[in-house]
């Protein structure tokens, strides 16, 4: 089998990350914050550490401002909809995940105003220029996604922050993408609100998001209740990181973050990094000398991440992907993978594309591998049938 769907879920992930959670179950499986006894206390403790360790990952300036939540999208809806208020303007793109889109559509049907750039057809990038003439007084929030979960554009998010703050607006960063792949710097950036998951790329499990929350900001919360603290009150505790982080958390998933950012740490980075770069330019490189198959991708290749798209002339993207998956065993994405209005800023909605996002534990011979079965399929198109 071949894993190419790294953009949807890490897989497989690191052998630590299975280890450090059967052993967490097994040894530490107290309820966190909520009790005394040793277990309890030994559970805090890991989730203490994961905290400590993510905050380090992003250069947080203070660890408590790490939240941990449900996934990246409940993170982004705490951000966005405890943040924005009927009247104030927030600032987006067109490239957006519906984890923004859709949350914004609700803001605004409220009274939100929202201004979506387009990128660029050129560079597929939101220009900077653009951005600082869209800000009005009534701007509050600029949200930006890091890196496209459809063709693997790297966005200038340092530029973005910049104009963000010399404007005095909020700046919030979908770093779905980006997080363990590439180095996110909320001090740096001028990052007022970071989202991610645990479980693409710093190797974690489905069911835990992160959400960084600047000093500047201070969003409503989304869900009240039991937080192990301040329980005499019958309200909220507004101290950081409880006030978001209402009834049991998924302390094992937590583990298993933190397991994902030690290996990340170990590893590399940067090893990571080039090793998935080796990959995708194979990849591309592969794909291009193969007639009928079209490739959406960064124009710049030092804003290429490892994630592309493809189509083949006289396919579907669906059939395509049954057909990789049942003929050759390998696994692959394909739809509009819940970006609709990037796929328009390509040409390629409503059908979507075929994406292929490689990952630190692909070879290059799985690459290979993969580039002969698309052109298998080109070579197999029905005669009579057109380019899609």
């Amino acid at each position: 089998m071949i894993y190419l769907d790294n953009a949807a879920t890490s897989w497989p992930r690191p052998e630590i990350v299975y280890q450090t959670m059967d052993k967490f179950l097994r040894e530490k499986g107290g309820n966190p914050g909520h009790g005394s006894h040793s277990l309890a206390v030994t559970a805090k403790q890991t989730i203490d550490d994961t905290r400590m360790r993510v905050a380090r990952f992003i250069n947080a300036p203070e660890i408590e401002r790490v939240v941990f939540t449900m996934n990246c999208t409940h993170s982004l809806n705490i951000g966005l909809k405890g943040f924005v208020r009927p009247g104030d303007h927030v600032i987006t793109s067109r490239l957006e995940h519906n984890s923004v889109v859709r949350p914004l559509r609700k803001l605004e049907a409220q009274g939100v105003a929202i201004t979506r750039l387009t990128p660029s057809p050129e560079t597929g990038v939101v220009s900077a220029s653009d951005l600082e003439q869209a800000i009005t007084r009534q701007t509050k929030l600029i949200v930006m996604i890091h890196i496209s979960n459809v063709n693997g554009v790297i966005q200038p998010i340092e530029e973005f922050g910049a104009i963000a703050r010399k404007h005095n607006v909020a700046f919030m960063v979908d770093a779905a993408q980006s997080a363990g792949h590439y180095p996110v710097d909320v001090q740096a950036g001028n990052i007022d609100l970071l989202a991610f998951s645990a479980h693409k790329g710093t190797y974690g499990p489905p069911g835990v998001g992160v959400l960084y929350i600047g000093e500047k900001v201070n969003p409503e919360t989304l869900c009240e209740g039991g937080t192990g603290t301040f329980s005499e009150s019958d309200e909220q505790p507004e101290s950081f990181p409880y006030k978001y982080e209402a009834g049991t958390q998924n302390s094992v998933g937590i583990c298993g973050l933190g397991s994902g950012i030690a290996y990340i740490s170990k590893t590399g980075r940067e090893n990571i990094a080039s090793h998935e770069r080796a990959l995708t330019n194979r990849l591309i490189e592969g794909l291009s000398r193969i007639p009928g198959v079209n490739i959406y991708k960064a124009p710049d290749t030092a804003r290429q991440a490892a994630v592309i798209s493809c189509n083949i002339n006289g396919y579907e993207p669906g059939e395509v992907g049954v057909i990789l998956d049942q003929t050759f065993d390998i696994k692959v994405r394909t739809g509009l993978h819940c970006t609709p209005e990037a796929h328009r800023c390509i040409g390629t909605f409503p059908r979507g594309t075929v994406r292929l996002s490689p990952g630190y534990f692909n070879t290059a011979e799985e690459i290979d591998q993969t580039i002969q079965a698309i052109s298998a399929i080109a070579k197999s198109r029905p005669e009579g049938q057109s380019a899609i």
